[in-house]
Protein backbone atom coordinates (compact mmCIF):
# COMPACT_ATOMS: atom_id res chain seq x y z
CA UNK A 1 0.00 0.00 0.00
CA UNK A 2 2.88 2.01 0.40
CA UNK A 3 4.38 1.47 -2.83
CA UNK A 4 1.39 2.37 -4.15
CA UNK A 5 0.48 5.42 -2.62
CA UNK A 6 3.97 6.84 -3.55
CA UNK A 7 4.39 5.59 -6.71
CA UNK A 8 0.89 5.62 -8.47
CA UNK A 9 -1.07 7.81 -6.06
CA UNK A 10 0.48 10.73 -5.11
CA UNK A 11 2.05 11.41 -8.95
CA UNK A 12 -1.59 11.86 -10.29
CA UNK A 13 -2.85 13.60 -6.90
CA UNK A 14 0.05 16.31 -8.17
CA UNK A 15 -0.80 15.87 -11.97
CA UNK A 16 -4.62 17.00 -11.42
CA UNK A 17 -4.45 19.12 -8.00
CA UNK A 18 -1.35 20.81 -7.80
CA UNK A 19 -1.38 24.76 -9.25
CA UNK A 20 1.99 22.90 -11.26
CA UNK A 21 0.46 19.85 -12.45
CA UNK A 22 0.17 19.40 -16.29
CA UNK A 23 -3.55 18.17 -15.69
CA UNK A 24 -4.22 21.31 -13.35
CA UNK A 25 -2.97 23.44 -15.81
CA UNK A 26 -4.65 21.61 -18.19
CA UNK A 27 -7.60 22.68 -16.82
CA UNK A 28 -8.85 19.42 -15.40
CA UNK A 29 -11.08 20.00 -12.95
CA UNK A 30 -11.83 16.86 -10.14
CA UNK A 31 -15.00 17.83 -8.29
CA UNK A 32 -14.83 14.74 -5.89
CA UNK A 33 -11.74 13.28 -6.25
CA UNK A 34 -13.06 10.69 -8.49
CA UNK A 35 -10.51 11.29 -11.46
CA UNK A 36 -7.24 10.64 -9.18
CA UNK A 37 -9.10 7.62 -7.48
CA UNK A 38 -10.68 5.98 -10.12
CA UNK A 39 -7.55 6.50 -12.46
CA UNK A 40 -4.87 5.25 -10.28
CA UNK A 41 -7.84 2.30 -9.02
CA UNK A 42 -8.49 1.38 -12.56
CA UNK A 43 -4.88 0.83 -13.38
CA UNK A 44 -4.36 -1.30 -10.35
CA UNK A 45 -7.37 -3.35 -10.88
CA UNK A 46 -5.93 -3.75 -14.65
CA UNK A 47 -2.68 -4.68 -13.54
CA UNK A 48 -4.08 -7.16 -11.02
CA UNK A 49 -5.94 -8.70 -13.51
CA UNK A 50 -3.18 -9.21 -15.79
CA UNK A 51 -0.95 -10.81 -13.37
CA UNK A 52 -3.69 -13.19 -11.86
CA UNK A 53 -4.87 -14.08 -15.50
CA UNK A 54 -8.26 -15.02 -16.18
CA UNK A 55 -10.77 -16.99 -13.35
CA UNK A 56 -10.73 -21.19 -13.56
CA UNK A 57 -14.52 -20.70 -14.29
CA UNK A 58 -14.29 -18.64 -17.61
CA UNK A 59 -11.62 -21.25 -18.72
CA UNK A 60 -13.49 -24.27 -17.64
CA UNK A 61 -16.57 -22.16 -19.50
CA UNK A 62 -18.63 -22.75 -16.09
CA UNK A 63 -21.09 -20.18 -14.87
CA UNK A 64 -19.81 -18.47 -11.71
CA UNK A 65 -23.53 -17.58 -9.50
CA UNK A 66 -23.05 -14.71 -7.46
CA UNK A 67 -23.11 -16.14 -3.65
CA UNK A 68 -25.90 -13.67 -2.07
CA UNK A 69 -28.20 -11.56 -4.27
CA UNK A 70 -30.23 -10.07 -2.06
CA UNK A 71 -27.00 -8.78 0.07
CA UNK A 72 -26.01 -7.37 -3.40
CA UNK A 73 -28.99 -5.34 -4.08
CA UNK A 74 -28.86 -4.08 -0.49
CA UNK A 75 -24.93 -2.75 -0.85
CA UNK A 76 -26.17 -1.33 -4.38
CA UNK A 77 -28.71 0.63 -2.67
CA UNK A 78 -27.05 1.57 0.37
CA UNK A 79 -23.79 3.00 -2.11
CA UNK A 80 -26.18 4.89 -4.11
CA UNK A 81 -28.06 6.28 -0.75
CA UNK A 82 -24.15 6.99 0.45
CA UNK A 83 -23.21 8.50 -3.08
CA UNK A 84 -25.65 10.91 -2.79
CA UNK A 85 -24.06 12.60 0.18
CA UNK A 86 -20.28 11.78 -1.35
CA UNK A 87 -21.06 13.74 -4.52
CA UNK A 88 -23.69 16.53 -2.86
CA UNK A 89 -21.00 17.09 0.12
CA UNK A 90 -18.08 17.83 -2.02
CA UNK A 91 -19.71 20.92 -2.84
CA UNK A 92 -19.17 21.99 1.02
CA UNK A 93 -22.64 23.43 1.28
CA UNK A 94 -26.28 23.28 0.72
CA UNK A 95 -26.31 25.62 -2.29
CA UNK A 96 -26.89 25.30 -6.17
CA UNK A 97 -23.72 22.86 -6.63
CA UNK A 98 -24.47 20.14 -4.52
CA UNK A 99 -28.41 20.39 -5.70
CA UNK A 100 -26.70 20.01 -8.96
CA UNK A 101 -24.26 16.92 -7.78
CA UNK A 102 -27.48 15.13 -6.70
CA UNK A 103 -29.51 15.56 -9.24
CA UNK A 104 -26.30 13.90 -11.98
CA UNK A 105 -25.58 11.04 -9.39
CA UNK A 106 -28.99 10.04 -9.71
CA UNK A 107 -29.21 10.61 -13.40
CA UNK A 108 -26.02 9.10 -14.02
CA UNK A 109 -26.58 6.03 -12.06
CA UNK A 110 -30.04 5.34 -13.31
CA UNK A 111 -29.05 5.69 -17.01
CA UNK A 112 -26.34 3.38 -16.89
CA UNK A 113 -28.43 0.91 -14.75
CA UNK A 114 -30.77 0.93 -18.06
CA UNK A 115 -28.45 0.79 -20.48
CA UNK A 116 -27.01 -1.99 -18.22
CA UNK A 117 -30.34 -3.95 -18.41
CA UNK A 118 -30.34 -2.93 -22.24
CA UNK A 119 -27.09 -4.69 -22.94
CA UNK A 120 -28.40 -7.71 -20.57
CA UNK A 121 -31.59 -8.28 -23.19
CA UNK A 122 -29.27 -7.49 -26.17
CA UNK A 123 -26.55 -9.99 -25.37
CA UNK A 124 -28.54 -12.43 -23.21
CA UNK A 125 -31.79 -12.31 -24.28
CA UNK A 126 -33.47 -11.30 -20.69
CA UNK A 127 -31.63 -9.21 -18.04
CA UNK A 128 -30.63 -9.99 -14.21
CA UNK A 129 -30.76 -8.67 -10.82
CA UNK A 130 -26.64 -8.49 -10.48
CA UNK A 131 -26.07 -7.04 -14.12
CA UNK A 132 -28.84 -4.20 -12.62
CA UNK A 133 -26.94 -3.27 -9.68
CA UNK A 134 -23.26 -3.44 -11.50
CA UNK A 135 -24.97 -0.97 -14.23
CA UNK A 136 -25.87 1.84 -11.02
CA UNK A 137 -22.77 1.27 -9.24
CA UNK A 138 -20.65 1.93 -12.92
CA UNK A 139 -23.13 5.27 -12.76
CA UNK A 140 -22.19 6.45 -9.83
CA UNK A 141 -18.28 6.05 -10.30
CA UNK A 142 -18.50 7.45 -13.52
CA UNK A 143 -20.46 10.56 -12.84
CA UNK A 144 -18.17 11.73 -9.58
CA UNK A 145 -15.45 13.50 -10.86
CA UNK A 146 -18.04 15.35 -12.84
CA UNK A 147 -20.94 15.44 -10.71
CA UNK A 148 -20.60 19.16 -9.41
Amino acid sequence: MCLFTLLIYCPIAHWVWHPDGFLFKMGVLDFAGGAVIHLSAGVAALVGAIVLGRRDTHLKNENQVPSNIPYILLGTGLLWFGWFGFNAGSSLGANEVAILALLNTNMASAAAMICWILLDVISNKKPNVVGVCIGAVVGLATVTPAAG
